[in-house]
This record gives structure tokens, C-alpha cells and sequence, in this order.
């Protein structure tokens, strides 16, 4: 996935490069497109959390279809699981919050929520690839461990959120 400060800094547009260099403002702008690139990352993340929740609630929509009840519950809590952590990624607040927020973030404190990101974006992946292998799984135990695989995938995620959370508030996130 590309760096999406990399990407805001590219689309900037006649004006906001003027702005720029304009003393006092300069530093404004910058920390508006970091605002900017994280509010893309957090979509993307949110997006691609859908997109696994989706799979999985396909492979939930079959297990009922054929009457393969064993695992539902199991691939429900999951879903679950997954749904909160989407809703609360989609919604949250941008990592700097311009003039007069309540919680305002340094430049160089963003890059260590880049880091909290990393973790995050490792983490959903491992999740996403785990999809193929609870669809294949061949028996219930080897469904079960796939899940509860993916299930600690998302518990190191969820992990990353709140360290992530906690370097904005400062304030520690249950």
C-alpha cells in the first residue's frame, strides 16, 4: 500500500502549494494533508475490513445454506468482531485535528501512529488470508483453529488500535 502522505502531497493543487510557502500557514497545510492522508488510511482500512467481513459472512450464508450448523456461532463471533473494529476505524477521529481541536497531534507524533498503522494493516492482512483457509477447511476442527486464528489476528489489530488511540488521547482505551 503506497504512503497516502505521498499521495496527498501529489494532489495538491495550485493553491494549496501556494500556501505553502506563505509564513505561518505553511505549517497549517502540512499538517492538514497529514490529517487528509490519515483520514485515507483509515478508510481504506475500514474498506478493506468490509471486504473480509463480507467473505466471511458468505462462507457463514453457505455453512446455513447446506445445514452446517457446527462453527456458526464461532464464524458469527468473528463477523462480529470484525464489524465493531470496522465501525470504530470508519469513525474515529483524524489523527490532527487543525487550529483549535481538543486533541492536537505534533507532526512528529504522527509518524509514530504510521508505525500503529503498520501493525494494524500487517495484522487485517494475515486476517484476510486466513478467509481462503476457514472457506477450505476441510473438517470442524481444522474450521475451528482457522477462526481462532483469525480471531487472534484481529485481537492484534484491535491491539495496534488502541496503542494507536492512546498516542492520540493520551488517554488509555478499553
Amino acid at each position: 500500500m503506497p504512503d497516502t502522505r505521498d499521495r496527498v502531497e501529489q494532489d495538491r493543487g495550485l493553491l494549496k502549494k501556494i500556501q505553502l510557502v506563505i509564513p505561518g500557514y505553511a505549517g497549517y497545510r502540512r499538517r492538514e494533508d497529514i490529517r487528509a492522508a490519515d483520514n485515507l488510511l483509515r478508510i481504506q482500512v475500514a474498506n478493506q475490513m468490509k471486504s473480509v467481513r463480507g467473505d466471511l459472512e458468505e462462507i457463514r450464508d453457505g455453512m446455513a445454506m447446506d445445514g452446517k450448523v457446527q462453527g456458526l456461532q464461532t464464524i458469527g463471533n468473528a463477523i462480529f468482531t470484525i464489524e465493531g473494529l470496522e465501525a470504530k476505524i470508519r469513525h474515529a477521529e483524524g489523527g490532527y485535528s487543525g487550529l483549535s481541536a481538543t486533541i492536537q497531534i505534533k507532526e512528529t507524533e504522527l509518524d509514530k501512529l504510521y508505525e500503529y498503522d503498520y501493525a494494524m494493516l500487517e495484522s487485517l492482512d494475515q486476517a484476510a488470508g486466513l478467509v481462503q483457509a476457514i472457506r477450505d477447511a476441510a473438517d470442524p476442527k481444522a474450521f475451528e483453529i482457522a477462526v481462532k486464528t483469525l480471531m487472534k489476528s484481529l485481537s492484534t489489530f484491535e491491539t495496534a488500535w488502541k496503542s494507536r488511540s492512546n498516542a492520540v488521547t493520551g488517554i488509555q482505551v478499553r
